[in-house]
């Protein structure tokens, strides 16, 4: 039973204000997330760095922003969503000010620290949300939630607007005052979550640390981040990569690249809300069947040598592949609230750690394959092994289940 079932009846708008605000505070957490995506270049001409120090640097706060995404979801268990959602906001939004003012670069790098904070609020919000709605709309109110992933395409647009016309350091003020805002805007106009109030009620204790991670331990959470692993962190990697592999490959200039690039994003996006939606109807395990049947095919095809394939099927495929790793990013947040009701913060935590780490370090096993086998379309093949890995797994699991007997959750299935 969850949470929304046991307490006291909400009014009637409390659940949909406190998803819709909370999708907001992500997307403008999310666009100050990935900054360094834009301002990263003036950053690195006006420091001189090298291949090498630019990619720390724009990497930095993806990697914090995984890792802190655990500890983070944690939080909100013991202190509610909407004191953690908040202090993460004004804490990013604060380090966001701060890098505007930062000379050298060991000083971006240190503020890059705190910017990475906006990005580990998607752990928060995902236990924040899921208590506010029954399980058979969770999967809905998940995938509108994650579609706040639109906030890269909002930096990608704005930011060079801003940037060309008062400088970089306006770009990390605006959007860091913009956050703070957001934060204050939350606060005032939220509730506490559901599963928060029950248990502040009843005066029960916090989960000791043990107990927290307790659900660590099962290794299907471990199943569930690899999932994820490829479906978001694939999906981030390769927005990032797409506009110097086209580049590469076909010739087309870095304009039109990232247009593509930033045409993928949005769409990628938005459809994980059409994702949770169809997780909630058709069943999340379904959903991820057809997510990695679809992305088996489109990886198959796309790890052909790049020459054999012409640049508009090229598009098309990749275009077929974001969107349904977007299905699957809404889909396996779908699974967590079913099987572990009571430690959605900490699983969400690590299978959205382990996303996040997915963005991080796909990027540079692609340009390490690159260069060790001179083919480009050996990224492709890593992401069909990927696939294939996690498909076999999780069709071995659910048979094993089958023959113990235990059947996943009915929201699962």
């Amino acid at each position: 039973m969850s949470a929304i079932e046991k307490v006291q009846p909400m009014s009637a708008g409390e659940p949909a204000k406190a998803l819709w605000i909370s999708t907001v505070a992500f997307t403008l957490c999310f666009a100050v997330w990935t900054i360094f995506a834009i301002i990263g270049i003036r950053i690195k001409q006006e420091l001189g760095l090298n291949e090498a120090k630019f990619g720390l640097l724009i990497g930095t706060p993806v990697l914090t922003g995984s890792i802190v995404r655990i500890v983070l979801g944690i939080w909100t268990g013991r202190y509610g969503g909407r004191l953690v959602y908040t202090l993460t906001m004004l804490a990013a939004a604060v380090a966001t000010f701060l890098l505007s003012y930062a000379h050298t670069y060991t000083q971006m790098l240190i503020a890059g620290l705190g910017v990475g904070l906006a990005g580990g609020s998607f752990a928060v919000g995902v236990a924040y949300v899921s208590p506010f709605f029954p399980a058979e709309k969770q999967g809905t109110a998940l995938g509108i939630f994650g579609a706040g992933n639109v906030g890269a395409a909002v930096t990608k647009f704005a930011a060079p607007f801003v940037l060309l016309a008062w400088g970089w350091q306006a770009v990390a003020e605006i959007w860091a005052a913009c956050l703070a805002l957001m934060a204050i805007v939350f606060w005032f106009t939220t509730t506490d979550d559901p599963a928060f109030r029950l248990r502040r009620e009843r005066g029960v204790a916090s989960k000791s640390l043990a107990q927290e991670f307790a659900p660590l331990q099962n290794v299907q959470v471990w199943r569930f981040s690899l999932y994820y692993f490829f479906a978001f962190g694939g999906f981030v990697a390769l927005s990032l990569w797409l506009p110097r592999y086209l580049v590469g490959v076909y010739g087309f200039n870095l304009e039109t690249a990232g247009m593509i690039a930033a045409a993928y994003s949005i769409p990628g996006s938005i459809f994980r809300a059409f994702g949770g939606v169809l997780s909630d109807k058709k069943g999340a395990r379904s959903v991820m069947y057809a997510m990695f049947a679809v992305s088996a095919v489109a990886t198959l095809i796309l790890s052909l040598p790049a020459t054999a394939i012409t640049p508009v099927i090229f598009i098309v495929v990749i275009f077929v592949l974001g969107f349904f790793m977007s299905l699957g990013k809404a889909a396996v947040y779908k699974h967590i609230p079913a099987y572990y009701p009571d430690s959605v913060g900490a699983v969400g935590g690590i299978v959205g750690m382990m996303g996040g780490l997915g963005g991080f370090i796909l990027p540079i096993a692609f340009g390490l394959l690159k260069d060790m086998t001179g083919l480009w379309s050996s990224c492709f093949l890593l992401l069909f092994a990927i696939v294939a890995i996690s498909l076999i797994w999780m069709h071995l699991s659910v048979k094993q289940l089958s023959r113990q007997g235990h059947p996943a959750p009915v929201a699962a299935t």
